[in-house]
């Protein structure tokens, strides 16, 4: 889902205050900092302001013992920011403003905010364009010097150096894909959907739907630069529409949902020459259903599990993963107790999972087997208007 084009031009403020009941609310991902056992995690959720309901980015308090989340802070004044990342360092949180035009300019923008690791209060350092149009994703590189952008509706990415202070300068980078796959609707020119850094920091991997491939490009940190690779790609499935991906913890592997064909598609992954090679397909459905689509993929901490979510029959798809070849096996399917699930967040420990539902406006905890991979949900969903993403970040 695309959001609709929002022409306001008032500029972007930061405003945190403690969300109240007036509101509406009712009682790795990962994080840059590790959870405890028992202890308290900041979780962050990223919205669509443009569908009236939302204001922002919503802050809550998670008890990763009872799994309860507790609302603490709203951060208003950015449009739609859908997609959230958080520093390294755990003082910063980055949102793409997912727009077609900001800063008076034909592109989206991306905006750098402070974290109170106490409270969950955010406060705005600066933005930036995004150097395309509907930035729908965003990561951090692994040395927190580089923030990069993924723009679906131009089909273009960006790369922006992060100042020592956490703020966004002027992007270094920014390529526009080119070309087109074979649906007639969806597929008649680039779609960029998501960028993530490799485990050794030197690729960037960007999973492009318009053009049916994963793109690779080699980092440069200290200019926080990207530069195209050779191969420069690897092919999905035709009319698949890669929508987002997950390096394995060994390396090894890459797991990539297919938003359009409801599969995941299993790459071996060469670290070394940042080559993929594709080596299986597997149905996130148990049977097919009308009007589905995939929307998050996450490997569970652990490398024994592949999550991956499903919008129409509103459900995460859990698989196990063959540790000899990182190819998957399905063990079942998880409703996620609302509509239209998108992305979802697990602990750093791998215990609690925490999926966002977008259309019912309510996320659920889910407690993870870490044996079989399961889930159980704990507790009532929580209210959360118009949900798209979710990050974590250890209390102070």
């Amino acid at each position: 889902m695309r959001p609709t084009k929002d022409t306001s031009s008032r500029s972007i403020l930061s405003a945190c205050c403690l969300v109240a009941a007036a509101l509406g609310m009712l009682g790795v991902a990962g994080s840059a900092v590790a959870s405890e056992p028992g202890g308290r995690m900041l979780a962050f959720f990223g919205t669509y302001t443009s569908s009236g309901k939302s204001k922002g980015i919503y802050s809550f308090q998670l008890d990763t013992a009872s799994g309860n989340l507790t609302p603490l802070a709203l951060t208003e004044g950015i449009r739609n920011p859908s997609f959230l990342a958080i520093h390294p360092s755990g003082k910063f949180l980055y949102a793409v403003s997912e727009v077609a035009d900001g800063q008076g300019r034909p592109s989206g923008a991306v905006a750098a905010l402070a974290i109170d690791g106490t409270s969950g209060q955010l406060t705005l350092l600066n933005q930036q364009s995004s150097e395309g149009a509907g930035p729908c994703h965003v990561s951090v590189d692994r040395t927190g010097r580089v923030l990069l952008v993924a723009n679906y509706n131009s089909g273009s990415i960006a790369s922006l150096p992060i100042l020592s202070d956490g703020r966004l300068a002027k992007a270094a980078s920014a390529i526009q894909h080119q070309g087109a796959s074979v649906d007639p609707r969806r597929q008649t020119g680039p779609h960029a959907h998501s960028i993530n850094v490799s485990p050794d920091n030197r690729f960037v991997l960007v999973a492009d739907l318009g053009l049916d491939q994963v793109l690779v490009y080699r980092l440069d940190p200290a200019a926080g630069t990207l530069t195209p690779h050779d191969p420069p790609f690897a092919r999905t499935p035709a009319g698949g529409g890669p929508r987002h991906l997950a390096f394995h913890p060994t390396g090894k592997w890459v797991y990539v949902c297919n938003e359009m064909l409801s599969s995941v598609t299993v790459f071996a992954y060469d670290a070394v020459n940042g080559k993929l090679e594709a080596v299986q397909t597997i149905s996130t459905l148990p049977e097919p259903v009308a009007g589905n689509s995939t929307a998050e993929i996450l490997v569970h901490p652990s490398g024994k599990f592949v999550y991956c979510s499903n919008r129409g029959h509103d459900s995460l798809a859990i698989f196990a993963v063959d540790p000899a070849n990182g190819q998957l096996r399905a063990v079942g399917h998880q409703s996620t107790l609302g509509r239209t699930p998108r992305n979802f967040g697990l602990l750093p420990d791998g215990s609690l999972l925490v999926a966002c539902n977008q259309t019912t406006d309510n996320v659920v905890v889910f407690k993870v087997d870490s044996e079989s991979g399961t889930l159980t949900p704990l507790g009532m969903p929580t209210s959360v208007p118009v949900p798209v993403c979710v990050k974590f970040l250890a209390a102070q």
